[in-house]
């Protein structure tokens, strides 16, 4: 069942008289609880797709739908409650709040959208990430690894049904990496959660049970599709039983 979806998808950036094509008509699906690596060299667009994939960007034209529901008629309050209530998001960058600590950093977004934490849930992600004991510390005091993990946990804290990652083992040594994709693919897996993973590590996309490759803002390959059809990457949605309504707030 198809949870996330765009159909014909383009963004173009203007810099004086030229334009240029960040993404070219992209048009695919994401099933729920799937796995996609999206790949390609440096300026492929590959994070420039998942950027207006999240609705963190606006693209140029297209349509994105999640959950059987099209993003055009939303307006910028309705994206936030929709990024901050459906999507997670992981980065490079771990993007942690130095004042706070892990447990205050992961329920952090919870108490932004003035909700209650499911303590049970929360306690079940931090035992998966193992950071039970680090809980009190200081992004500060913690290694690169261990800052990865809170910023897992607070991304999918929220109960997310997609999480997006933009290359986020980059910042981490090979141990380190591994252990997070490992912890990511546990995480997706026994949540259910949908996982969109950027990233120009082949061994990193090769985990994935999808690969999507991009190149000059198009979809040159797509492990999930036959190959005559990888040209067009065009795939019919589906919807989910999960509904958010374009009022929610």
């Amino acid at each position: 069942m198809n949870i996330l979806e765009c159909k014909n998808l383009r963004k173009e950036y203007v810099s004086g008289e030229n334009r240029i094509s960040a993404i070219d008509g992209i048009s695919t699906a994401f099933e729920q609880g799937q796995f996609c690596a999206v790949t390609g060299q440096s300026g492929s667009g590959k994070s420039t797709f998942l950027h207006n994939l999240s609705s963190l960007e606006k693209p140029t034209s297209g349509d994105i739908i999640y959950n059987g529901k099209s993003l055009l008629g939303y307006n910028d309050n309705q994206l936030s409650v929709l990024r901050r209530r459906r999507f997670g998001f992981v980065f490079q960058s771990y993007n942690l709040i130095a004042e706070l600590t892990a447990y205050e950093n992961i329920v952090l977004p919870i108490m932004l959208d003035r909700k209650k934490p499911d303590e049970e849930y929360i306690k079940r992600i931090i035992e998966v990430l193992g950071i039970s004991e680090r809980l009190e510390h200081l992004p500060s005091t913690m290694s690169g690894g261990q800052q990865q993990r809170v910023a897992i946990a607070r991304a999918i804290a929220n109960k997310p049904t997609v999480l997006f990652a933009d290359e986020p083992t980059g910042n981490l040594d090979v141990k380190s990496g591994r252990e997070v994709m490992e912890l990511l693919r546990q995480i997706i897996k026994e949540f259910n959660i949908t996982l969109i993973l950027v990233t120009h590590d082949m061994n990193v996309a090769s985990q994935a049970d999808r690969i999507i490759t991009i190149e000059d803002g198009k979809i040159v390959s797509d492990t999930s599709e036959p190959a005559e059809k990888t040209e067009n990457s065009g795939i019919t949605s589906g919807k989910n039983a999960e509904t958010l309504s374009t009022g929610e707030q």
